[in-house]
């Protein structure tokens, strides 16, 4: 494992991408070997609204989810300590206010896993709205067709794979160390 020192954060890191691609289970790896703060985003909207993911989907609809999650996902960039680490549901990055506010305020790490890897780790899991009673291979599909164009808009891109939690975690702090590298020597370019 990394040297927690080699990584200097300014801000928050923001983990998007599909169900099952790993943003709570990494994102919480990552806070802990950083010695930073985790919140997933979900969570945090269950507690202000009292009940579940699910059933403010079923209650309220899509629309009023988004409106709430923009909310919460502000609030948590705006709230000290700022740099932690934020997990977000799969749909926050994809609303345009959102994507706006995290690419503008955070650095963004997209989890991206091919359709095998989200099936197997989203099958027999009750907590995913758009997946209850349906196909889920053939939504996941959809989902990644639709958004995975979006989610690369985010600052950094790490391919994600059935390999253990660590092996992930090793791969996203690579990718954080040259993203700072790269933005280090542009802005030190920039000065001369």
């Amino acid at each position: 494992m990394r040297n927690k020192k080699q990584i200097t954060l300014t801000k928050p890191i923001v983990m998007v991408g599909l169900m099952g691609a790993g943003k709570t289970s990494i994102g919480r790896a990552l806070a802990r070997h950083l010695g930073i703060p985790f919140v997933d985003s979900d969570k945090e909207i269950e507690k202000a609204a009292g009940c579940s993911v699910v059933d403010i989907f079923a209650m309220y609809g899509e629309q009023e989810f988004r409106r709430v999650e923009e909310k919460i996902i502000e609030r948590l960039l705006d709230t000290p300590p700022l740099v932690k680490v934020i997990s977000t549901g799969e749909g926050a990055f994809i609303t345009p206010a959102v994507r706006e506010m995290v690419l503008d305020k955070a650095l963004t790490i997209w989890l991206k896993a091919d359709l095998e890897l989200l099936v197997k780790r989203t099958n027999f899991r009750h907590t995913r709205p758009q997946l209850l009673n349906t196909d889920s291979r053939k939504i996941l599909a959809q989902l990644i067709d639709e958004r995975y164009d979006t989610y690369a808009l985010a600052n950094i891109m790490v391919e994600t794979r059935d390999e253990n939690i660590h092996k992930t975690l090793n791969k996203v702090l690579s990718a954080i160390e040259k993203y700072n590298n790269n933005n280090n020597n542009k802005n030190q370019g920039e000065t001369k």
